[in-house]
């Protein structure tokens, strides 16, 4: 069994975090058409404009409230959310290409609905996957990398037996466990620290796991933790 869970250490840095999960199995993750999400990812773009219409990039809400989050815990210089990084690309012109279809899906619904979104493969998970403050210690090699980069203690990281998932939060992801086209069994975060957002949340939710049904077959279960619902079996 593996579970995901919401740690202490997390909820004392970011007690208002909400997590939404989609647990998806036995889906098909392989390329058929390689520019099928062009026009999903290209109206996406279009409606994340919204979020940035102040001309001070930092100013516009969606970044304004994740930025404040990475202040209260220790992260690498120039770290940002990766909400963030999608939302200046397109800001200043750029596109968000195709890649697999799991990943092609979360970044469209990550623009639209201003929420950071991403996605793991179950199967590499060793033990329990949780969202923490770091020891330091963890192993983690990113994607284009060949060297460990351990997270700095007190660093938020998603982290299992083997070590860290993903550093500072939603910045970058361990090449460990990144989804692939081979991917069977994905674990989906969708992640928000303003309360008042939590609609959104559930929209943005409903809409993934429905598409992720429709495009790419398996089944899908939702849930959301926050502080009152801290963990959730996602292989049993």
């Amino acid at each position: 069994m593996k579970k995901f869970r919401l740690e202490s250490d997390f909820l004392e840095v970011l007690p208002e975090s909400h997590i939404g999960i989609l647990v998806c199995n036995g889906i098909d993750n392989h390329v058929k058409e390689p520019d099928r999400y062009a026009g999903w990812l290209a109206a996406c773009q279009q409606e994340a404009l919204q979020y940035v219409t102040n001309d001070t990039f930092i100013e516009n809400p969606v970044i304004k409230e994740w930025r404040e989050a990475f202040y209260k815990f220790r992260t690498k210089k120039g770290a940002r959310c990766s909400i963030e990084a999608l939302l200046k690309r397109i800001k200043n012109g750029g596109d968000i290409n195709c890649i697999i279809p799991l990943v092609d899906i979360y970044n469209g619904i990550s623009l639209k609905y201003g929420l950071p979104v991403g996605g793991e493969d179950i199967d590499k998970f060793v033990g329990d996957n949780r969202l923490t403050l770091a020891d330091g210690t963890e192993e983690f090699v990113t994607y284009g990398s060949n060297e460990s980069e351990p997270p700095y203690p007190g660093e938020v990281i998603y982290k299992d037996d083997a070590g860290a998932i993903c550093r500072c939060y939603n910045w970058r992801e361990s090449v460990r466990t990144m989804l692939r086209e081979e991917t069977v069994n994905a674990f989906m975060c969708l992640e928000m620290v303003n309360a008042e957002r939590l609609s959104v949340l559930e929209q943005a939710l409903d809409e993934m796991a429905a598409m992720i049904e429709a495009e790419l077959g398996g089944t899908v279960r939702k849930f959301i933790l926050n502080k009152d619902n801290r963990e959730v079996v996602i292989e049993d």
